[in-house]
């Protein structure tokens, strides 16, 4: 397991999470967006990890603007990081694609894709903002989802603990799978209950087992 960095179209440099022993499949992992990004982090490297024994090369890269990145989050855009998948995917020299919830809204198009769950930005939008409701209304504080996505599209929000900017908000509302191509593997072909539907991040050694063996189904 290594981490290095890996140039974007911007000029940075982002940190990924590989398993390169330079094997014929290489498959660049798209993680989950904000928050279930965060709370299925771990699974994630756990997935990783079991690829690597199945025989699969893996690459894990950071979005600009999230975890490691020393690039401001408020100014990315989903077109930005379609962009930098793109170019992560030349740089390791990918074979495949998987991409976990709102990942698959940036995948790579040109590259055989599998979609683990698939969410659409506004799904994962509703979602983010249902809880800022909630938090709002713990602290006293009346919020409405149409109100602050008003608001958000004007000038921005702290959803969920991320400062995102009005360009991104704007672009989940409207952002659709449109992966045609796609293999979709469901939370049903997993089995028990999402991750991310979870209120702290965690991790099930049984899901990943299985979608390890269902993704290594799909692309050897």
């Amino acid at each position: 397991m290594l981490t290095g960095l890996w140039p974007t179209p911007a000029g940075s440099g982002e940190y990924a999470l590989s398993f390169d022993r330079r094997r014929p499949l290489r498959l660049l992992v798209i993680r989950a967006l904000f928050d279930e990004g965060n709370k299925m982090r771990h699974f994630t490297v756990e997935l990783l990890r079991r690829l690597d024994k199945a025989g699969i090369d893996c690459f894990l890269p950071d979005l600009p603007g999230t975890n490691e990145s020393l690039e401001n989050l408020e100014v990315q855009t989903l077109t930005g990081w379609q962009t930098a998948m793109y170019s992560a995917a030349e740089h390791f020299r990918a074979t495949h694609v998987l991409a976990i919830r709102g990942g698959a809204l940036i995948a790579p198009s040109h590259l055989p894709n599998v979609h683990y769950a698939p969410a659409s930005g506004a799904s994962l939008l509703r979602a983010m903002l249902r809880a800022q409701v909630i938090i709002a209304s713990e602290a006293g504080r009346k919020e409405t989802r149409d109100g602050l996505f008003a608001r958000g599209s004007e000038e921005g929000l702290r959803l969920a603990g991320y400062h995102i900017g009005p360009q991104m908000i704007s672009a989940l509302e409207s952002a659709a799978l449109t992966h045609d191509d796609a293999i979709e593997i469901a939370q049903g072909d997993v089995g028990g209950g999402g991750l991310w539907l979870r209120a702290e991040p965690g991790h099930d050694a049984a899901q990943a087992d299985v979608l390890a063996n269902l993704v290594v189904d799909r692309i050897k």
